[in-house]
């Protein structure tokens, strides 16, 4: 055995995160569209920044335990202390925080930031994921909550979804504090408690945790309050019915009032789609005037195993229009001519110079998922005239090259 062979890298990527192939990049493309086009039909602009935030941000405000159990954090060669960040919102905080004299509001921002939690690897849930992050700033009433709910629903519509496949539920961090106090448990544990409630469905033994923190047994008789029973009724007036569920917590400590969660309903995806709420204290930590904020997340992971549950995923074909396959090395310069005239004319094509046989060449291109081929020879250098060839449908036409455009344009 060489050297080479014995000191050998795995082809392996880290554990809980992923590669893109082609097909894969595709469909995270896809997925990637359907949020931009659906948030920027709601009046929301594209916002982005780094992913290594100063740990400090996230020790601030979301919860000691997302900090010292699922972030990635290290020191900097300066000897700071840095994370990749884990969540969007206090950054996005941050950045509102740091021009809040200049920016006029309401803000409607969205984002696609790549996030990365320290977590066991499961079905919805890797330790790296792509996330929609849309936020609203400076609304106070419960249009924003409208608006945001309404924008988390056309999504799933976008997507393909049907309304009996998912549901919506909301509750009330406030109320759910009000409600924990009048039961006798201390100011000091009720944060500690709603991060066990937020983790209700997933434990086992959530009763007995529950008991071990508070000495009470788990109740809950939350009864919905003027605010959540009017956002009801005004989505109710948009046909899009939600769920009141007075155990819905939400895990990060920066919720202040409305909460919300987006699930399908298969059993096979039992993991939030969306989760956000409203959050009017955020700015506090950057010494800056109360700004009223409400926002959302949805992670790629579980959107894709959601369309692949209902066949809703879109089948692969190349952003490649055409192959250009020159007859042999003689028609290299020709063919390289109707490629930049196809490029010119906003129509993605490709020269293949392979040296295999024709036939070979086509099945590789086909595989590939390419539309169409079109051969360079003798004779299509002598006439300018081209046969152009659709793999989908085997039909072959032979015409100029003008044509032969309009023909792509009209079927891509």
């Amino acid at each position: 055995m060489t050297e080479i062979n014995k000191n050998k890298l795995s082809t392996d990527s880290y554990k809980g995160v992923r590669d893109f192939y082609p097909e894969d990049m595709a469909i995270e493309n896809y997925i990637f569209n359907i949020w931009k086009k659906t948030a920027e039909s709601f009046g929301y602009v594209e916002y982005g920044a780094s992913i290594l935030e100063p740990t400090e941000l996230y020790k601030a405000k979301s919860g000691d335990e997302i900090v010292n159990d699922q972030t990635y954090s290290f020191k900097d060669r300066g000897d700071r202390d840095v994370t990749l960040r884990p969540e969007m919102t206090p950054t996005v905080a941050r950045m509102v925080a740091g021009k809040r004299r200049e920016l006029k509001f309401p803000l409607r921002w969205y984002s696609i930031p790549n996030l990365f939690r320290y977590e066991r690897p499961q079905r919805g849930r890797l330790r790296e994921h792509f996330q929609l992050n849309c936020d609203i700033f400076g609304l106070e009433g419960i249009e924003a909550e409208v608006e945001m709910i309404t924008l988390a629903y056309q999504i799933m519509k976008n997507f393909g979804l049907k309304d009996e496949q998912f549901e919506i539920k909301i509750n009330s961090r406030g109320l759910l504090i009000e409600t924990l106090a009048k039961q006798g448990i201390p100011l000091e544990k009720i944060t500690d408690v709603i991060r066990l409630i937020d983790k209700k469905n997933k434990l086992k033994d959530f009763d007995e945790q529950y008991k071990a923190l508070t000495g009470k047994e788990f109740e809950l008789n939350l009864l919905a309050n003027l605010k959540i029973n009017s956002l009801i009724t005004k989505l109710s007036k948009k046909n899009i019915q939600i769920n009141f569920d007075s155990s819905l917590a939400r895990g990060f400590d920066y919720y202040t009032d409305i909460v919300f969660e987006i699930y399908d309903k298969n059993p096979a995806n039992p993991r939030a789609l969306f989760g956000g709420g409203r959050y009017d204290n955020l700015l506090d930590i950057f010494g800056e005037e109360k700004v009223p904020a409400v926002g959302f997340g949805m992670g790629d992971v579980t959107i894709r195993d959601v369309l692949e549950t209902y066949n809703l995923l879109p089948e692969y074909k190349s952003t490649t229009q055409v192959a250009i396959l020159p007859f042999s090395a003689d028609f290299y310069d020709e063919a390289e001519k109707v490629a930049n005239e196809f490029r010119g004319n906003n129509i993605n094509a490709v020269v293949d110079y392979s040296d295999k046989k024709i036939g070979d060449r086509i099945a590789k291109i086909d595989k590939e998922k390419i539309a169409y081929i079109l051969i360079v020879g003798e004779e299509e250098v002598k006439t300018k005239t081209y046969k152009l060839k659709q793999l989908s449908t085997k039909k072959e036409t032979e015409i100029s090259l003008n044509d032969i455009k309009k023909i792509i344009w009209k079927n891509i």
